[in-house]
């Protein structure tokens, strides 16, 4: 149960880091929370915006290196948004310099978008639920016998790992211990160490499910656990 709730708290977290809302059903450790909409992609973009202007297709490629690793968008669903967000007065655009050599146009946040952004980071949100196919599945195994299970693990395993990795890279290219850290590097840094914490607590959560799978049922010939 222990390395449930921590697997819910840091989900949870993750989640709040990135702007995440949920409907909230009540208390919520004892504090009541109003019930509040799926944040808008805006507030994400407008984020990254006030960090640097940039056309439509550079914010994109920027936002898959850095905010998507928490609040997923597809490039298409950012460019309609960029759309909404300039109708609405939160932001506005002009010609890229580079001497009409290109239809680019430049992203700013304006007046109003940062005070739309700043109404939403002062607004409080609930806490997202774990939600997890993997969970009930296991749930079912220890219900109804074994399901095999043991080929799934393995690739979670794999698939924790390969993100550990590319987060421990982000950690060594962009916060090199050497360098004396900035107010705004520190908080990019303790955010993608959430990162960090949380796959590593799964990839060593789901090797020990592998593991106590495998004592139960056995290991087929030729299978191991992953490294």
């Amino acid at each position: 149960m222990y390395v449930f709730g921590l697997c819910n708290r840091l989900h949870s977290f993750l989640a709040i880091l990135c702007g995440h809302y949920e409907l909230c059903n009540g208390l919520h450790s004892g504090i009541r929370v109003p019930r509040l909409p799926v944040m808008p992609l805006a507030h994400a973009l407008m984020t990254s915006l006030l960090e640097k202007a940039s056309s439509g297709y550079d914010l994109a490629r920027r936002f898959d290196k850095s905010i998507g690793f928490f609040w997923h968008a597809t490039h298409q669903q950012i460019y309609r948004e960029l759309a909404r967000m300039e109708a609405a007065g939160w932001i506005d655009s002009m010609a890229a310099p580079d001497g009409g050599r290109t239809r680019k146009r430049v992203y700013r946040v304006l007046d109003a978008g940062r005070d739309e952004l700043l109404a939403w980071a002062a607004t409080p949100t609930a806490p997202s639920d774990l939600r997890d196919d993997l969970m009930v599945r296991l749930r079912a195994d220890a219900a109804i016998g074994p399901l095999g299970l043991q080929p799934e693990l393995r690739r979670r395993v794999a698939l924790h790992a390969q993100k550990l990795a590319a987060y421990r890279a982000i950690e060594a290219r962009d916060f090199p211990q050497s360098e004396t850290p900035t107010r705004d590097a520190a908080l990019q840094r303790h955010i993608l160490l959430l990162g960090v914490r949380y796959e590593q607590g799964w990839l060593d959560w789901t090797r020990d499910a592998l593991a106590l799978l495998e004592h139960w049922d056995g290991t087929a010939a030729g299978d191991s656990i992953p490294a």
